[in-house]
């Protein structure tokens, strides 16, 4: 299906389907996960990359497991808004997956949401080493939340 926006999200998202959020990285792919009444996110085990095409089925498996309707994925803009090379990688990732699932992805600016998470992290005691692993499904949950508190808003905003 390709990109969508926030604002379109809500009339393309199946009753009882759920989001899930991906921070996207060179050596790995963060996952994170809501609840049906996309209130939370969940984060999930990190997708190691190997290759696009293992990679891509490894998550859509995932997706389907989770009953996921459309996906947040972390878009990282430079801090002045403009698009940097990891932005356009982000874009072809969703170029990549357009053909391989009809799931809608919405571009969700993720600027410091590694840091947010991190911080996290350390106020709950996780050690260099524990951090390290989780610090991905961190950030892809960190993303996703912000983009459930937009949905819950614009909600919110209808019913006024």
């Amino acid at each position: 299906m390709g990109i969508i926006s926030i604002e379109q999200l809500p009339g393309r998202l199946a009753v009882g389907k759920t989001l899930a959020g991906l921070d996207l990285g060179d050596k790995t792919i963060g996952v994170a996960v809501s609840d049906r009444g996309l209130s939370f996110a969940h984060p999930r085990p990190v997708i190691l990359r190997k290759k696009f095409s293992l990679d891509a089925a490894q998550l859509l498996a995932q997706l389907e497991k989770d009953n996921v309707g459309a996906v947040v994925l972390g878009f990282p803009v430079n801090m002045d808004g403009s698009e940097g090379p990891r932005a356009q990688k982000s874009r072809a990732f969703v170029r990549n997956m357009a053909p391989l699932s009809d799931l809608p992805f919405v571009l969700w600016d993720e600027r410091l949401s590694t840091v947010a998470a991190e911080r996290t992290l350390i106020e709950m005691d996780f050690s260099r080493k524990k951090r390290a692993g989780k610090i991905d499904s961190a950030a892809a949950a960190f993303i996703l939340q912000g983009a459930l508190d937009r949905l819950q808003s614009l909600g919110r905003a209808d019913r006024s």
